[in-house]
């Protein structure tokens, strides 16, 4: 049975004819697992472009609509402007520091966009708009390493366009389009490690690497991309700390990733070697370093001088002045507070959900409501309904399904992987349940674009092989016919419900024949 690189040679051979015999021998099925993806082409940066393109007009038309602040704009769109003018959250009514129970780092972000286009609706949604365009552009490119289809990268990047829950988040300055923003980041960076560390390990077996030798620890390296995405997990957790959940399945997969290369590789210890030589290091590292970038996230409190409970320590024990580690330890207790808020949050919301409705889309949430804008009809509505597009999201939980199977028939780590990282997003919810926290669904919007993935990586099954590899199946045509109808029949779901994503005045008629669930989604 061949598991690494084929050899068994007739005679002995002379030392400095291993390495030419180790580029002969290594076997196709090794190659084909360690080798990475071809670069892209003209036509998938062309895709790629046009799919971004059109993501980022859609987001941009009448994005100053409506000029005030609606749903939570109203904390950080201000709290934004405080940062840029005093470093920290401020109370204008009595002039003292504002107690905040989020990390600093979205609102910064927010902060850009009022900073260069003035304090107005389109200064403080611009920033959303960019991260979510970027966003779109950093899946397509992983769903091309992780498929190896532009076809099905470009329906990643459609699919994300057309989502009306990425969509309305995209255009409203709430944190939480900024958390999925670098966890996506953060993904687009494991996925460009996990393939650079195999290149690696495949460009060494061509050297004439002979993984059978025991004790063999080659260099591969330093990993930049790794470290990239141990800074992108700290910057996910300056936004809202349920970006740690990520922190720890991403440092999870980089260490099964180490393994399997290994594997494919042909060690004969490639799960000890494959934890002790790569994955444990870099395990804690990646804990490390966001830990690290975390903190500096919090750079205007710790310069300010009246930032909220910034000498806490001093104040509370009659100190003159902050100790050398008072700044670290009047953080710590910050976060206490902060901790104990939001776990103790249980205050009733007309809005609220719980995470096993969030799929379903049984509890939406309206952003923006009124019925004096001209429609041309008797009785008018506008709204702005943060609703996924309902076809997309009721295909999630088959995806899922699906996906679990096809992750256990094909042994697929990028299976496993996509479906590790859309359940990150919405089980550790269900953890809150008993504690009757309140809840929205747009805390898993970071899941979504891995549920996405999900049902691409479902598709790619349905449209199967190239006519290159199996040139007498049908089934390429047939599943063709197939992927071209769904993505149609998503297309049209979300222009239908385009108005009350972007607010258009439509009359009430027509609005209400958009609520599909009745009253849950009114």
């Amino acid at each position: 049975m061949t598991t690494g690189v084929l050899t068994q040679a007739s005679e002995p051979e002379s030392p400095a004819a291993a390495p030419v015999r180790a580029a002969r021998q290594v076997s196709d099925i090794v190659r084909r697992r360690l080798a990475p993806a071809p670069r892209g082409g003209l036509n998938f940066w062309l895709v790629a472009a046009l799919i971004t393109g059109i993501g980022l007009v859609l987001r941009m038309v009448n994005l100053a609509h409506p000029k005030d602040v609606i749903f939570d704009e109203v904390y950080y769109a201000n709290e934004a402007q405080d940062l840029l003018q005093r470093g920290v959250e401020w109370n204008p009514e009595d002039n003292t520091p504002q107690y905040v129970v989020h990390p600093p780092l979205g609102k910064w972000m927010i902060g850009i966009g009022e900073q260069l286009f003035g304090y107005n609706s389109f200064g403080w949604r611009i920033s959303a708009v960019t991260v979510g365009a970027i966003s779109i552009l950093l899946i397509i490119i992983a769903a091309y390493k992780l498929f190896r289809s532009t076809i099905l990268a470009g329906a990643a990047g459609l699919l994300m366009s057309l989502d009306g829950m990425h969509f309305v988040l995209s255009r409203v300055a709430l944190l939480d389009i900024f958390l999925m923003f670098w966890i996506v980041v953060a993904f687009f960076f494991l996925v460009l490690d996990r393939e650079q560390r195999r290149a690696r390990w495949l460009k060494l077996l061509d050297g004439g690497l002979d993984p059978e030798q025991p004790g063999v620890r080659p260099k591969l390296g330093f990993p930049w991309y790794r470290l990239l995405m141990a800074i992108s997990l700290g910057l996910a957790c300056g936004v809202k700390w349920s970006g740690v959940y990520y922190v720890a399945i991403f440092a999870v997969a980089m260490v099964l990733f180490d393994v399997s290369a290994r594997r494919s590789a042909g060690f004969k210890h490639w799960l000890r070697e494959g934890v002790l030589a790569d994955g444990a290091l870099w395990f804690f590292g990646v804990f490390v370093i966001a830990v690290v970038v975390y903190i500096n996230c919090w750079w205007g409190w710790f310069l300010s001088d009246g930032g909220y409970f910034r000498h806490w320590y001093a104040e509370t024990n009659g100190l003159p002045h902050d100790r050398f580690i008072d700044p670290l330890v009047n953080l710590w207790h910050y976060h206490s507070e902060a901790y104990a808020f939001h776990t103790g949050l249980s205050t009733k919301h007309q809005y609220q959900s719980w995470p096993w409705q969030w799929l379903l889309l049984g509890r939406p949430v309206a952003f923006y409501w009124e019925q004096s804008g001209p429609c041309g009809a008797p009785s008018c509505a506008s709204e702005i309904l943060l609703l996924g597009t309902p076809l997309l999201w009721w295909s999630f939980l088959p995806a899922l399904i699906a996906l679990g199977w096809l992750g256990i028939a094909r042994r697929d780590g990028r299976a496993w992987l996509i479906m590790a990282s859309a359940l990150t997003g919405i089980l550790p919810w269900f953890n809150e349940m008993p504690e009757h926290r309140t809840m929205f669904y747009f805390y898993c919007l970071p899941a979504e674009p891995f549920l996405v993935l999900a049902v691409v990586y479902v598709l790619g099954a349905i449209l199967g092989p190239s006519r290159k590899v199996r040139p007498d199946s049908d089934q390429r045509l047939i599943g063709a016919i197939i992927v071209g109808a769904y993505m149609l029949l998503v297309a049209a779901c979300f222009a239908y419900f385009y108005p009350i994503y972007a607010g258009v005045d439509i009359s009430y008629t027509d609005w209400f024949s958009r609520m599909w669930l009745g009253s849950r989604w009114v």
